[in-house]
C-alpha cells in the first residue's frame, strides 16, 4: 500500500472515530431523598426515573442523532454533606444502556441521610459531577424537590460553569414550611426555583402535582429537554470526511 493510501486510510479512520466518540449531551438527574420524602416516595420517585427513562418516547428521543449518544448521570442528594451516586455516567447508546440505567435505579435501596435540604450543595455537587463527564456538546443539571432550601449555600448564591444548565422538576404537595409553619403551593415552590435555581437562557421548571405524578412529570421533562437538544444540533458541524473518499 502506498504512502498516500496509508495517510487516506488512516485520516478515514481518524474521521470515524470522531464521529463515533461525538456526545450530544450529559445529563445529570439530581434526586431529592430529605426528610420530607419518605418511604413510598423515594420508590415512587426512583422508579420514576427509571420508567421515564424507558418510555417508548423518551428511548425514541435518546437514539434520534445516530452518532450522537447521550451521557447519563443520575445521583440523590438531602443535607449539604450528603450526595449519592447512582447511575455513574453511562452513555446511552441504544436501549440496552437506558434499559439497564434503569434497572440500576429500580434495584437501589434507601440509606440514612441528613434530613435536611441542600439544593445550593445538590447543584454543586452536579456540576461537579458533570466535571467528570465524557465530554459532550451540552451540560445539563435537572434537580428534582419537594421544598425550599433550607441549610448550606443559598442557590442564588451558587456558582456553576457559565456552559451548564441547570433545570428543575418541583413536586408539590402536603409541605409544610418549617421556618413559617404553613403549607408551601406548587405555584409558589416552583417561582422558588424559577428564581433561585434555574441556569442559562433556555432553562426551565417542570411540575409533578406530587410524587404519584413524577413518572409522567419525568417523561415530559425528558423528552423536552432531548428534543430541545436534537433540534438545537441539526446545524452542528459533523467533522468532515477526508477527500478523496
Amino acid at each position: 500500500m502506498s504512502l498516500r493510501a496509508l495517510a487516506s486510510a488512516a485520516a478515514l479512520a481518524l474521521w470515524g472515530s470522531a464521529v463515533a466518540a461525538e456526545c450530544r449531551l450529559a445529563l445529570a438527574l439530581g434526586l431529592d431523598v430529605s426528610g420530607s420524602v419518605d418511604v413510598m416516595e423515594y420508590r415512587l420517585q426512583l422508579d420514576g426515573v427509571a420508567n421515564a427513562l424507558t418510555h417508548p418516547e423518551v428511548i425514541a428521543a435518546i437514539v434520534s442523532t445516530p452518532g450522537a449518544s447521550v451521557a447519563l448521570g443520575v445521583y440523590e442528594w438531602s443535607g449539604p454533606d450528603f450526595q449519592r451516586i447512582l447511575v455513574d455516567w453511562t452513555l446511552l447508546q441504544g436501549p440496552a444502556e437506558v434499559v439497564e440505567a434503569a434497572e440500576r435505579l429500580r434495584g437501589a435501596g434507601r440509606v440514612a441521610s441528613d434530613p435536611s435540604t441542600a439544593i445550593g450543595a445538590s447543584m454543586l455537587f452536579g456540576a461537579r459531577m458533570l466535571g467528570a463527564a465524557p465530554a459532550c456538546w451540552r451540560q445539563v443539571i435537572d434537580i428534582s424537590g419537594d421544598g425550599k432550601s433550607n441549610t448550606g449555600p443559598h442557590p442564588r448564591d451558587v456558582s456553576v460553569p457559565g456552559d451548564v444548565m441547570i433545570n428543575a422538576l418541583v413536586i408539590g404537595g402536603e409541605l409544610i414550611d418549617p421556618a413559617e409553619n404553613r403549607a408551601v403551593l406548587l405555584p409558589e415552590l416552583s417561582a422558588y426555583f424559577r428564581a433561585y435555581i434555574l441556569r442559562g437562557p433556555d432553562a426551565f421548571v417542570e411540575t409533578a402535582r406530587g410524587f404519584h405524578d413524577f413518572e409522567d412529570a419525568m417523561v415530559r421533562k425528558l423528552k423536552r429537554e432531548l428534543m430541545v437538544v436534537a433540534v438545537s444540533d441539526l446545524g452542528r458541524d459533523v467533522p468532515a470526511r477526508p477527500r478523496g473518499q
